[in-house]
């Protein structure tokens, strides 16, 4: 993997020099994290660009922690000259912003400048003195994992890992990634201490397709903000978004960025599917990526030709919190992706009280209870998920069932105990031998 990142510059010899004391030392107590976020921020609005379910984790899981008494610094690549170098979210979680590579850098160039980043969060750890209070790195996304997979053997730190996606679950689904990114997945977890795995699906993923060493994984399921995403009135929340229109019938929702992997496509072809010709699906998110553009053209000439465009109404990426008046106001949320470590927004819409038709795939086998929080399509075929929404649509009895439950599950799914279950991991790294490899 070495050969395949080029280093383009070289730590200091007075940098070197200050990390030698620290070499070896290791806390008892968790006290301080660095969390490696490289290719987006958590301060970055979600649903559009590259920004989306890893904003809110690395965001929420960490504003947690820091109210559970663990410090975090947050480091993502500066993508704007006026960002402050340091923002302070609140008590014990701050963003550090590291200059690496050009601001406008597009993510498919971001391998190239992975060791600038990786020095700039080492410089910066010198420089401000925490150095010696850092316990443990914590990298999400392989290109984070490849920096973090450095410095772990550079500081002599545990690496804890969370992957989000794996690039040979991807190809599964016929979305294929550089065998660069397969390469560097299969070293960071051959060297992480710990890597974490969202859901159980994703266990076995990392088993199956990595090689894993299971006593390494650990399942640590993602959380939801209740203070938010919690049941409501549909008409008031209708009411509250006068920009989706008059509603006449029936309000579908999907929400994600816009993209092939999210599968709008079946959505667009479920509605034409209905029988009812008042209801309407609702859009929020925005392009993503290369193919983002391109994807929303081709949406818009496929609800054309199925003679839907009218019904199918588009609404720009959304603060966070501003999503559950979304899923109140909508009788459903489809969740069609090819696939989902986890699938945050069907555990929001279930935490709304709002029923989920989702693809049978990933981590939403085990977020939704066919039958009693929601239904799980297996396959891709549009005429599934119409028929499940029709159920819904046309059963007031089973759609408040489905609502009672959905929203009761979700309950068992909160940050502080995701932040609770990483406290107890980053302080059992502490005292472990660290894993070695062989890069």
């Amino acid at each position: 993997m070495g050969e395949r990142f080029r280093r383009p510059r070289a730590v200091s010899a007075e940098l070197r020099r200050n990390l030698s004391p620290v070499k070896g030392v290791r806390s008892l107590m968790v006290r301080r994290l660095a969390v490696l976020s490289l290719h987006t921020s958590p301060l970055v609005q979600p649903g559009a660009g590259d920004s989306g379910g890893m904003n809110v984790y690395v965001r929420e899981l960490v504003s947690a922690l820091a109210q559970a008494g663990v410090t975090s610094d947050v480091y993502t690549r500066r993508w704007s000259d006026d960002l402050p170098d340091v923002v302070g979210v609140e008590p014990g979680f701050r963003v550090v912003h590291v200059p690496a590579g050009p601001v406008d850098l597009p993510k498919e160039a971001l391998p190239e400048v992975v060791d600038e980043f990786a020095d700039g969060v080492l410089e910066h750890l010198v420089t401000s003195g925490d150095l010696m209070g850092v316990d443990a790195l914590h990298a999400n996304y392989w290109l984070s994992g490849v920096a973090g997979h450095r410095l772990k053997h550079e500081l002599d730190l545990p690496l804890v890992s969370t992957f989000h996606t794996l690039a040979r679950v991807k190809a599964t689904t016929g979305d294929p990634e550089p065998q660069r990114r397969v390469d560097a997945e299969t070293a960071v977890i051959g060297c992480s201490d710990a890597i974490l795995a969202n859901s159980a699906a994703e266990a076995a993923q990392l088993e199956r397709l990595y090689g894993t060493d299971p006593a390494r994984i650990e399942l640590v399921p993602p959380g939801v903000v209740h203070a938010f995403f919690s049941p409501g009135d549909r008409a008031g929340a209708r009411a509250a978004l006068p920009q989706i229109g008059p509603l006449d019938g029936p309000m579908l929702l999907f929400v994600g960025r816009i993209q092939p992997l999210k599968g709008l496509d079946v959505a667009v072809r479920a509605l034409a599917e209905l029988d009812d010709p008042t209801a309407v699906l609702v859009v929020v998110g925005g392009a993503s990526g290369l193919e983002g553009r391109h994807e929303v053209e081709r949406i818009e000439k496929l609800a054309a030709s199925l003679g839907v465009s009218e019904r199918v109404r588009f609404a720009a990426p959304q603060p966070h919190h501003m999503l559950s008046t979304f899923y109140r106001a909508a009788d459903l949320v489809w969740v069609p992706s090819r696939s989902e470590s986890f699938g945050l927004v069907a555990l929001e819409a279930a935490a709304c009280g709002t029923p989920v038709v989702a693809a049978a795939v990933g981590g939403l086998r085990t977020l939704v209870d066919h039958g009693r929080t929601g239904f799980l399509v297996e396959g891709r075929d549009p005429t599934v998920f119409a028929a499940y929404a029709e159920q819904i649509l046309t059963n007031p009895a089973l759609a408040d069932e489905l609502s009672a439950q959905a929203a009761l599950r979700a309950r068992d799914y909160t940050w502080s105990t995701a932040a609770g279950r990483l406290r107890r991991i980053y302080a059992d790294l502490t005292v472990r031998s660290l894993v070695t490899c062989a890069d």
